[in-house]
């Protein structure tokens, strides 16, 4: 089983829902770039649970332990390791899955790949695993505004209720439940959440994303092009289903002629490339879409099999869990693209002598 993502600015995590602890080390971070305890600390508060009503009621302080790789208030250029201790687990709302199979989760496919799952909340399938990637991603933030460079994500649809792309207001997304971009639109989304959790279902919804202040020159131009990388990060994230880049699936319905962004002595006159060409930065602003399925967990009776037989049988899940994803899963997004921008730029130092 692989755990590890990145090649210069390369990441290791560990850990499980219900075990005692979740962590993450960090290779190949530069010595010498100032921490902030309480910035990653800020962004594990953004992702963990309990924090509206539009939530998991699980509570989790999810408290960052750094243990390794800083020295007064800078890094060392070793191996930086991180702790998130678990502190709220119900494992007992598990026991009826140990003998079937949740519908829409891993249970059944990690049982025929390893022969063996941890049924207490998904085990490394859980979304829980996502506390470590935004802990490293917070340092890749750091590494980044080193840079000038930003990464940034909001709600940009729950359910059939859309935001306005062309009207996101960035200062008003931390003031909502939702985490919605358009503030015009935040409490229709927030009552389609609620909706759903009433009548004990879930949503699904899209999150919009962009990185800004990127150099040109980033990505490979063969097999780790920018976008690839990206999609990599972003489809790793569990409940993900699709990823549009600039214009992307809407460009199947253009003209070249209408897609190609015109480039002027002042830049590039749009951005339908979404930043990147070739599979390398342009200069511009890198713009993305994640789609993000309904979470599976949901208290309402669904059809499964009984694990040790494989007859069919019916199954109501306990526990807490989200209604929808979309809110808790923007900084999980945001994290996962600035590891990538951040391992990217620095493979980019060693493209040429200057």
């Amino acid at each position: 089983m692989n755990n590890t993502f990145g090649t210069l600015f390369a990441i290791t995590t560990f850990g499980e829902s219900h075990g005692p602890a979740l962590g993450v080390t960090i290779d190949g971070l530069p010595a010498g770039l100032t921490m902030d305890p309480d910035f990653i600390q800020s962004e594990m508060d953004r992702r963990r649970p309990g924090q509206s009503a539009a939530t998991t009621a699980r509570k989790e302080a999810d408290k960052i332990e750094i243990l390794s790789g800083v020295f007064e208030g800078k890094t060392t250029g070793t191996p930086l390791a991180m702790l998130i201790r678990n502190a709220d687990q119900h494992s007992a709302d598990y026991s009826r899955i140990a003998a079937t199979y949740r519908p829409g989760h891993a249970d059944i496919t990690f049982d025929q790949k390893f022969g063996f799952r941890d049924y207490r909340g998904g085990g490394r399938s859980s979304g829980r695993e996502t506390a470590s990637r935004v802990a490293a991603g917070a340092v890749a933030k750091l590494l980044l505004k080193h840079y000038g460079v930003d990464v940034r994500a909001c709600a940009a649809s729950i359910g059939n209720v859309s935001g306005d792309i062309n009207k996101i207001d960035w200062s008003t997304v931390e003031q909502n439940p939702v985490r919605c971009g358009d503030p015009s639109a935040a409490d229709a989304m927030a009552a389609v959440i609620e909706s759903a959790a009433k009548d004990l279902d879930s949503i699904g919804g899209t999150v919009y994303a962009e990185i800004t202040g990127l150099p040109a020159g980033l990505g490979e131009p063969v097999f780790d092009k920018f976008d690839a990388l990206l999609a990599h990060a972003i489809f790793s994230i569990g409940g993900v289903k699709g990823l549009e880049i600039g214009s992307g699936f809407s460009a199947a319905e253009k003209r070249g002629s209408e897609n190609n962004d015109p480039i002027t002595p002042e830049g590039f006159a749009t951005n339908n490339a979404g930043g990147i060409l070739g599979g390398i930065s342009n200069g511009d602003k890198v713009t993305f879409r994640v789609a993000v399925k309904p979470t599976p967990s949901i208290y309402k009776e669904q059809q499964t099999i009984e694990k040790a037989t494989g007859n069919a049988t019916s199954l109501v899940i306990k526990g807490r869990h989200d209604p929808c994803l979309i809110p808790r899963i923007v900084p999980v997004v945001e994290a996962m693209a600035a590891i990538v921008a951040a391992d990217l730029l620095l493979r980019a130092k060693t493209s040429k002598l200057d």
